[in-house]
């Protein structure tokens, strides 16, 4: 047997003790899987990844593009030409109905492979042991053996037996539907064949931690894993069309009514006044497929897909199609202050205890800085050890580990691995002598309350296990070091309401007053005021633990706590938040600060960066709680900055600037946040330091964490809307036209200028390719020095109705009066003139089209290769139909001599005028508003 069968057999791992799990799978506790031996067993068991429908085969979508009605049509008269023996035409009709067909396919995959990049790029990631070293990874690329984290917020990735769980519960509603989260027990022991919603000491793919953390060995992956065997039931969800794209999709559906209509009238005036039945009816219906833009929702797909892809550059993952189209009409940015506005490089600046405040030096991670009193360095356990104290209280209260690392260089550094406000705590007590893993071993962590934003608080219970900790630690006392150590860090105000004493200059247990605590609180505010980010630290040592039925922590142990002091943390602004900021401000977006800092921290950041101009305001969540929803909607009017607020404040909060119109985007990272993010037209989630839970929840990731990222998605989401809004404005112009065109001849003169393969023809090439090309446009000079757009405003706005009015006028025009001068002067050239006066006049439009208001000479002519190529290659198409003799056989043309194109160069470049006129109409009316 296998060693990969040997796993498959082996379901019964939660009846294993956790020395059996990591015997089996040859792997260490403390150093996890080696990088050679991971990819040694991926490709034994391969990805971690379930099965999937399989994807639409090449014969299915050949099916689809030939199920459409008008399509059908074209085939019946394709047949009816070859059976009356015109085969020429007949072969034409098919060779150009199968090139559309063909041209629908390549499109169609282009829009699944778009997509299919952007799925991958948003699997959720795994927290692994690699070698020793805690790193990310993309969770199909988990294999069994690797030890993962689990914290609050993340999805289980794989199935894994719980090696440690610290009050971890599970919600498993997806795999038992169950929807109370399970408490898990690493220490279980379970008998065989118990159900799965019972099996305490496993998780499962696919279902979400809730609460506390746990450590895992993978034992089962992909289709062997529990939810792996049902993966029948969950086949990915099939992508839903987007608003706009239902919208287009109607609009092409209500076009083709009209065309179908138009085409009736046609076919029935023109057979009345004595054309072949048959070529009229091959001209109706080559009419009606050139005037409905059946290729327009697949282009959209590949514009928004494409578009999406370029904000992946940008450091935004859009999760939703449907995003984009709202990210453009964005009015108001609610952001975090932490690690978006600005660096998420936290280092203790300073630190107060009883009344001494003391600066701290060093920058980054790097354990290395002096504690200074006036400029002067001082000793610590000499002079201060109450603040000594406090700092191991921060060390000890801890999540975060500080590892080793080495850039591209090859020069040592120090990184972080958790929270950055945590890793800032522990590298200042690293400067202070106390090093990680000494505490940990001398005080080995046995229970803890995780930190969440509604406690504002974390709790850990520490055992006293070192044989002499008066080497280590301030806790020691020979009367009680059997005892145990309880450590707090929060809000100061919070850590201090559950405090009785408070730790003096001579690091004594000192009854804690009124007075003090006044004191207390002053210094809180005179370091929030430094822009300063500060917590509490508090413990106790006690020699009972008290726990609820539960087993879980009880609420005593947070009572008759020493508060020991304060310690101020410092995140610098990122440098391009600034002009990042004002770039918002001119596109008519404005930004509001929502963070759970202190008002005047807060206050210090936004006026440190712009974001806080004269008359704005501070609430903080006393003042959110006072105010009725009323009352709130107005004061979101005149307020940028929110400060110590809850997930409900969060929720209120957007949904007071909904009820004022504005169109908001809410950042958040933490599975508190997904109510907010939810709650938003837009919500954002950070993709470094957010959940899960988070990132399920949101409509668009940030892959820096990065404010600036914002406003460049937003500028992105413009540019994707404007580029749609072209190539629609551009082919409903174009097929507007030829409508007019077949109408407005066969009225006059009883036949079409154009034949059906021609118009076939046009509406492959110049409805085609350089519709594509406006998809990629790089956007306007000036897309974010103009207002937002309102979501309510229909695609085809008052000025696209009337620019589509004006260009069906211009190029009908146009073709018509070729017709009638080749008529009068070149009866035969006649059809060839109108012909050619139809494909490059609207080819020549296609520059045009670039943009709505800008002139094509500020756009630059040339600036869009994909247009140039698009442009040229039809134009070479074109020229080979007029004098390649076999295909003016098909084609029914004549080669234009000098003498016709004397007539026709002046006709093509009416409609590009006329376009660049009403430009130049708009962008006066605009300035003279």
């Amino acid at each position: 047997m296998t060693e990969k069968e040997t796993l498959q057999k082996i379901e019964a791992w939660y009846t294993f003790s956790v020395e059996k799990v990591l015997e089996h799978f040859d792997v260490s506790r403390e150093e996890g899987l080696s990088q050679e031996e991971a990819e040694h067993r991926s490709e034994l068991y391969g990805r971690n990844e379930l099965a999937e429908a399989p994807p639409t085969t090449i014969w299915e979508m050949l099916k689809e593009q030939f199920a459409n009605f008008v399509v059908i049509l074209l085939l019946v008269a394709a047949l009816i030409s070859a059976l009356l023996g015109d085969w020429i035409e007949a072969s034409a009709i098919m060779a150009i109905v199968i090139l559309n067909a063909i041209l629908g396919i390549v499109q169609e995959r282009r829009a699944e492979e778009a997509l299919a990049a952007l799925k991958k790029l948003a699997a959720p990631d795994a927290n692994v042991l690699r070698g020793g070293h805690r790193i990310s990874i993309p969770s199909r690329e988990l294999v069994p053996g690797d030890i993962v984290f689990l914290e609050a917020g993340n999805y289980v990735p794989a199935d894994v037996y719980l090696i440690e769980a610290v009050n971890l519960q599970v919600n498993e509603a997806a795999l038992t539907g169950e929807s109370v989260p399970v408490h898990k027990n690493s220490k279980a022991q379970l008998e065989k064949d118990i159900p799965v919603g019972d099996r305490e000491n496993m998780a499962f793919t696919g279902t979400m931690a809730t609460y506390g953390r746990g450590v895992g060995v993978v034992v089962n992956i992909g289709m062997a894993s529990e939810i792996g065997r049902i993966a029948g039931m969950l086949q990915s969800v099939v992508e839903e069309p987007t608003p706009l794209q239902k919208r287009l999709d109607g609009l092409g559906k209500t076009l083709g009514w009209v065309a179908l209509v138009v085409s009736g009238v046609v076919f029935g005036v023109g057979t009345l006044r004595g054309t072949s039945a048959l070529d009229m009816f091959i001209i109706a219906v080559s009419l009606a497929i050139a005037a409905v833009p059946e290729g327009l929702p697949a282009v959209v797909t590949i514009s928004l897909a494409l578009g999406m892809q370029e904000m992946i550059k940008r450091n935004a993952l859009i999760r939703r199609l449907s995003s984009v189209e709202t990210l453009g009409s964005a009015t108001v940015i609610c952001s975090d202050k932490t690690g978006t506005l600005t660096q998420n490089e936290m280092t203790v600046a300073r630190v107060a205890a009883d009344g001494d405040f003391l600066e701290v030096t060093g920058s980054g991670y790097r354990p290395e800085g002096e504690f200074l009193l006036d400029g002067k360095s001082v000793n610590l356990s000499e002079d201060y050890p109450a603040i000594l104290t406090a700092l191991w209280i921060g060390a000890l209260n801890n999540d975060a580990t500080l590892e080793k690392s080495y850039d591209e260089q090859g020069n040592q550094t120090h990184r972080i691995v958790g929270d950055p406000t945590e890793g800032a705590l522990v590298v200042a007590a690293a400067k202070a002598g106390c090093l990680p893993d000494p505490l940990a071993q001398a005080y080995p962590r046995i229970e803890e309350i995780p930190f969440d934003s509604e406690r504002k608080r974390m709790v850990t219970v520490h055992a006293v296990s070192s044989p002499d900790p008066r080497d280590i630690s301030p806790f020691y006392d020979n009367e009680k070091q059997a005892w145990y150590v309880v450590a707090e860090k929060g809000a100061p105000a919070v850590v201090l309401e559950r405090c009785t004493h408070y730790q003096s200059r001579e690091d004594k247990a000192v009854p804690l007053d009124d007075e003090q605590r006044r004191r207390i609180l002053a210094a809180n505010d005179a370091m929030t005021g430094d822009a300063l980010r500060v917590l509490g630290v508090a413990y106790r040592v006690t020699k009972d633990i008290q726990k609820t039925q539960e087993g879980q922590l009880d609420d005593e142990v947070e009572e008759d706590l020493i508060f020991v002091g304060l310690i101020g943390m410092l995140d610098p602004a990122r440098p391009e938040v600034s002009s990042a900021l004002a770039r918002a401000r001119r596109a008519g977006i404005s930004t509001a600060m929502i963070t759970g800092d202190y008002p005047n921290t807060a206050r210090a950041i936004a006026e440190d960066i712009g974001l806080m101009k004269k008359g704005q305001r501070v609430l903080d969540g006393s003042d959110l709680n006072a105010l009725g929803d009323q009352e709130l909607q107005e004061e979101v009017k005149h307020t940028v900055v929110f400060a110590r607020v809850s997930p409900a404040h969060k929720v209120r909060i957007v949904k007071a600037l909904r009820a004022n119109g504005e169109v908001v985007a809410m950042t958040g990272d933490g599975v508190n946040d997904a109510p907010s993010i939810k709650q938003a037209d837009i919500g954002i989630a950070m993709g470094i330091t957010g959940t899960d839970v988070a990132k399920e929840t949101a409509d668009m990731v940030l892959t820096d964490d990065n404010y600036a990222s914002i406003v460049s998605a937003v500028e992105q989401g413009r540019i994707i809307y404007s580029n749609i809004r072209k190539f629609v404005y551009y082919l409903l112009s174009c097929n507007m036209a030829e409508i007019a065109i077949i109408f407005l001849a066969t009225m006059i003169w009883g036949h079409s200028p154009l034949n059906a393969i021609q118009l076939l023809w046009l509406n492959l090439i110049t409805d085609g390719a350089p519709a594509l090309a406006l998809g990629v446009e790089k956007g306007n000079p000036e897309i974010m020095d103009i207002p937002p757009r309102d979501p309510k405003e229909p695609i085809i706005n008052r000025f696209m109705q009337w620019g589509i009015g004006i260009q069906t006028v211009a190029i009908t025009g146009v073709t018509i009066l070729a017709y009638w001068l080749g008529l009068k002067f070149f009866p035969e050239y006649a059809k060839t003139m109108a012909f050619v006066t139809l494909s490059f006049s609207e080819l020549l439009r296609a520059y045009t089209a670039r943009s709505e208001r800008f002139p094509i000479l500020k756009m630059g002519v040339f600036k869009n290769p994909a247009m140039n190529w698009a442009v040229l290659s039809s134009l070479a198409l074109l020229l080979l139909v007029l004098y390649v003799p076999f295909l003016q056989t098909i084609f029914k043309t004549l080669p234009l001599a000098w003498a016709q194109w004397r007539i026709v160069l002046p006709l093509l470049v009416v409609p590009s005028i006329a376009a660049e006129l009403v430009k130049e109409i708009v962008t006066y009316n605009h300035n003279h508003d």
